[in-house]
């Protein structure tokens, strides 16, 4: 009787742990009628999500007036702002949901920023610190070619 419990609950235990994997990497989507990956989520995570990416627009507006100054530390304030230690820890349980090549971008994303901001603090100049911010731009494009957001039913 003993065994038969162990073996049930290693069982249980690897159905949760390969069921956890599965949802790690293709998070809650689906295939939309755009041909994109539709991330389903709560309308309350969508609305995260959205101002997140309202946010970076700023900082990309923020960058952008910042180089046409030559201002390299308002460029490297602005980065900062969107880079992995402001990005995180916000929404963990949304994690779960988002597809692994989503989390990729955004990773790549957000440490670019972080990146971007150092480059600013070490002297780069605002030519070389465009051709990181079309970089950026070059993500944002790619995640938005490839994925939508949208409220589960």
């Amino acid at each position: 009787m003993r065994n038969r419990l162990g073996l049930i609950a290693l069982v249980l235990w690897l159905v949760t742990a390969v069921g956890l994997g599965v949802l790690f990497v293709h998070g809650r989507t689906e295939k939309a009628p755009d041909g994109r990956t539709a991330i389903l989520m709560s309308a309350a995570e969508r609305d995260f999500v959205f101002t997140e990416m309202r946010g970076l627009l700023v900082a990309v507006r923020d960058i952008t007036a910042a180089l046409a100054e030559g201002d390299t530390v308002k460029v490297a304030a602005a980065a900062k702002a969107m880079g992995m230690g402001e990005a995180h820890d916000r929404a963990p349980a949304l994690l779960a949901k988002l597809p692994l090549d989503f989390k990729r971008l955004a990773m790549t994303l957000h440490g670019g920023f972080d990146e971007m901001a150092e480059a600013a603090a070490k002297g780069e100049t605002p030519a070389q610190l465009n051709t990181r911010l079309i970089a950026q731009l070059d993500r944002c494009t790619v995640c938005h070619a490839g994925f939508r957001i949208d409220v589960a039913q």
